[in-house]
Order: C-alpha cells, then sequence, then structure tokens
C-alpha cells in the first residue's frame, strides 16, 4: 500500500499535479508556458522518444548556423554534429537511415530524408564551451551519453586526473541539460508551431528547390 502511495504521489509531482511537498498545485495559477513545458519535460523523463528525436532535429538545425544555441554559467554552448547520424521515422517506405562521414550529418540526403518524415535518432555531436571541447553520441530514447570524449586533462596526480575526469564528466551533462532546457523552453512557446516549424520545414526543403530550379 505504501509502495503504491508513493508511486501515485510521484505521477502527481511528474503531472505537475502536486509540488514537492506533496500538496495539490493549480495549474490555473501557474503560467501556460511553464504548464507545457512541464508536459514537455515529462516526455522526456518516461522515455518517450520523439520528443527526443524533435530535440535531436532541432541542434542540427540550430547548429548549422554556428551560433551559440545557449549558455552555460554564463558562457555560450556550440554545437556542432559530426561523423554517424541516426534518422527514424514511424511510417513509410524507409524508416530508417544511417549517414556516416565527417560532413554527413549535413549532407543533402539527410535533409531529404528529414523532409520525408524521419528525425534524428542519434548522432555524434561536439560541444564547445569556452575553451573546452567535448564529444558525446546522443540517443533519443534517454538522452542517454555514449563514448563521450572529455577534453584534455590539466593535472598530473592521478588523484586529481580522477576528480578531474569526474568534474568534466558531471560538466558535460550539465551541457546537455542546458540543451535540453532551451529546447523544451522553444518548444514550450507559442512560437514553435507560428515560427519554428516552418523554418525547419524550410530549411529541410531548400536543397530540393534549389535542385528542381537547377533542372
Amino acid at each position: 500500500m505504501a509502495r503504491r502511495d508513493q508511486a501515485r504521489a510521484e505521477a502527481a509531482f511528474l503531472r505537475g499535479d502536486a509540488g514537492v511537498d506533496g500538496r495539490a498545485t493549480d495549474e490555473e495559477t501557474r503560467d501556460a508556458a511553464e504548464v507545457e513545458k512541464d508536459k514537455a519535460r515529462e516526455q522526456l523523463l518516461r522515455g518517450r522518444t520523439y520528443l527526443g528525436r524533435e530535440l535531436l532535429t532541432w541542434l542540427l538545425w540550430r547548429s548549422e548556423s554556428t551560433a551559440a544555441v545557449t549558455a552555460h554559467e554564463g558562457t555560450d554552448v556550440e554545437v556542432v554534429f559530426a561523423g554517424r547520424i541516426t534518422l527514424r521515422g514511424l511510417a513509410g517506405d524507409v524508416t530508417e537511415v544511417v549517414a556516416r562521414g565527417a560532413a554527413a550529418p549535413y549532407a543533402e540526403q539527410v535533409r531529404r530524408a528529414l523532409d520525408a518524415g524521419l528525425l534524428v535518432h542519434q548522432a555524434r555531436l561536439r560541444i564547445t564551451h569556452g575553451e573546452q571541447i567535448f564529444e558525446a553520441t546522443l540517443d533519443a530514447e534517454f538522452l542517454d551519453v555514449r563514448a563521450a570524449k572529455l577534453p584534455e586533462l590539466l593535472t598530473e596526480a592521478e588523484d586529481d586526473r580522477l576528480l578531474e575526469r569526474l568534474a568534466l564528466a558531471e560538466k558535460l551533462s550539465a551541457l546537455v541539460d542546458a540543451l535540453v532546457g532551451t529546447f523544451l523552453e522553444v518548444r514550450a512557446s507559442p512560437t514553435w508551431k507560428r515560427k519554428v516549424v516552418p523554418a525547419l520545414k524550410a530549411w529541410m526543403q531548400v536543397d530540393a528547390e534549389a535542385t528542381r530550379a537547377r533542372a
């Protein structure tokens, strides 16, 4: 019984129906954008891959401009997709596309696949924060960090190197959280459907339109 009550309390908290103290919250008094953001975060926490794919696809679009995607502790966070990228869809003749190569994520074939309805499911990211450069493979299902490459260690003593490595791993996690948080703010805002989605679709179709124009 106690476990069941605890599970219900945790579910209520994830839905936003209760606060950390277990007391009910009134969604009518909360900002609409905050409510939507909480719902989106809940989807990510429950491992719903579709929103994770939207995140990685949005990141790919944002990264092509080479501008900072977000900031962490007052310093810009820049993202570049590098190497292998996997796209997946729910229906259609082709439900998975894998592209390999240094510039593969930005290839015209990838945009065509995105325009056909696929979304980025797994990708290798290079994340720059100040002078530090991290690399990590992100999977849309749980946004797990896989095969991470940390910046070069500066300390020489073995114990200090271990602590520095742990600190860098925690920082990488914080940077990924910052990217997720920025995406959720955009995804929950009214501009998502009005501006961001049309811009994404135009970006996916631009090369195809240029090809038709040349033909």
